[in-house]
């Protein structure tokens, strides 16, 4: 289905209105447990990746906001993107065109090995914080392709032998016919239609997939045999890892597993944590919490996994910090974690109060989006849930220069807080998670939310 305001509007107020605030349950690292001692720990440290381009990186990553939920682009971000169409990499629509792919229920069968190896693999960011990339291996023997790990979607999908040339910019393949363990799974395919009408698609393969050395045999690997050129112009990224929830597979007839899903016994505990930073090394862990990355209890808020997202409710908010702070102001709203958005989409109600407190900030129809002095003091802003609060400092907030391509010469600079009707949920993206260490509790589900030391 395609979102559209009246819905974005109903879903994202009228849940807070019946449920009141949510409950949140606060627990001391040292009583969470083991599931599996002897399970398996994946530690992911970041390092950059230079292959991103930095031109205009507020308004592509306001448009891929749009692009991965299929809702409409706004007329004036449209315009934009007609001005940085090549450097944006997509094609813009003349139509557009909505909906998640639907399938069967999942019955496929793929399994974990039941060692206890402990691995650390690297993760590159993008430039600007756009996306974080993983070595992934596939196949036998192992091929590693640079994959984005992505908690708001459920495809592992990659670029292959299949893709045609004319597709491809460079991005590692993964070999089907050199591996000795890959199976096509007949008569299954996938597909993933994008908001601006186009999309990736392809056949499927079962073969065994390596992250930090906890290996899945038989996981649903999604050769693309289409690719939407957005992806094609990042070469750095042969694809995708997806983290949300099994049930927002597009794979068809037979909805497959994600491989965190088919890894969780193998891991010590069911869970993985996202740690982000800005401007240096960050990491994922799979399988444990270190308690050395945050401070105080963690704060565990339930998720809703019906819509296949992390999924849960905020209470509201307010603004500045100490005896400039704001009131809580209570704008109940639903939310999804999603490592693989780069921004904070909020309601309306809240992205307008925050820069009304900036000097100068405005609506810009020519950049597109939320625009402020890069001078500008920019206070924190403080997201309720629950009892719990999340600080995003306001450095966070800044999120790149709007007028050049370097804060060193920028006078005006893009906001990391946006809004836009046409989502049935606000996204807390990496400029929310680079302000909270986040646990994703697969056994719950629930959601974990700490602050950090240096915060």
């Amino acid at each position: 289905m395609k979102f559209t305001a009246a819905a974005f509007a109903a879903s994202l107020f009228a849940p807070a209105l019946v449920a009141g605030a949510p409950r949140v349950v606060k627990v001391d690292p040292s009583d969470i447990k083991p599931r599996n001692v002897g399970g398996s720990r994946i530690k992911l440290p970041q390092i950059y990746n230079t292959h991103f381009k930095q031109h205009a990186k507020g308004p592509r990553a306001l448009a891929k906001v749009c692009r991965k939920y299929n809702i409409e682009m706004p007329p004036e971000l449209v315009e934009v993107l007609k001005g940085i169409l090549q450097d944006l990499g997509i094609d813009l629509p003349t139509g557009k065109v909505g909906g998640l792919s639907a399938s069967a229920h999942n019955s496929g069968k793929p399994y974990t090995n039941e060692t206890d190896d402990q691995g650390e693999v690297s993760a590159t960011p993008q430039l600007f914080d756009v996306e974080y990339l993983a070595p992934v291996e596939i196949g036998t023997p192992p091929q590693t392709l640079m994959l984005n790990f992505d908690t708001g979607s459920s495809d592992l999908w990659v670029f292959s032998t299949e893709t045609p040339s004319r597709q491809q910019n460079g991005q590692t393949l993964y070999r089907i016919e050199d591996s000795s363990t890959a199976q096509k799974l007949s008569n299954h395919t996938w597909s993933i239609q994008y908001g601006d009408g186009s999309r990736s698609a392809g056949n499927v393969y079962l073969d065994t997939v390596s992250v930090g050395g906890v290996n899945v045999f038989n996981q649903a690997v999604e050769s693309a045999t289409s690719v939407s050129s957005s992806f094609t112009s990042d070469a750095a990224s042969s694809g995708l890892l997806g983290l949300a929830f099994d049930s927002i597979n597009t794979v068809s007839p037979t909805k497959q597993k994600t491989f965190i899903s088919n890894a969780l016994e193998s891991l010590e505990s069911p869970l993985f944590t996202a740690n982000l930073k800005k401007a240096e090394p960050g990491n994922y862990n799979f399988g444990f919490i270190d308690e050395t990355e945050f401070t105080g209890p963690l704060s565990f808020v339930d998720v809703n996994s019906t819509d296949g997202f992390w999924q849960f409710q905020a209470s509201g908010f307010s603004i500045g910090s100490g005896s400039n702070a704001s009131m809580l102001v209570p704008v109940g709203h639903s939310a999804i974690a999603d490592t693989g958005t780069t921004l904070l989409m909020l309601p309306s109600a809240i992205a307008n109060a925050y820069y009304r407190r900036v000097p100068q900030a405005k609506s810009s129809a020519q950049i597109g989006g939320w625009v402020f002095p890069c001078n500008a003091t920019l206070p924190d802003l403080t997201l309720h849930i629950g009892s719990y609060k999340a600080v995003v400092p306001g450095e966070l907030i800044n999120f790149a220069p709007a007028d050049t391509d370097s804060f060193d010469t920028a006078t005006i600079c893009y906001g990391g807080i946006q809004s836009m009707a046409g989502l049935p949920f606000a996204i807390y993206g990496d400029v929310f998670l680079k302000a909270q260490f986040t646990v994703f509790d697969l056994e719950g589900p629930r959601l974990g939310f700490a602050p950090k030391p240096e915060l």
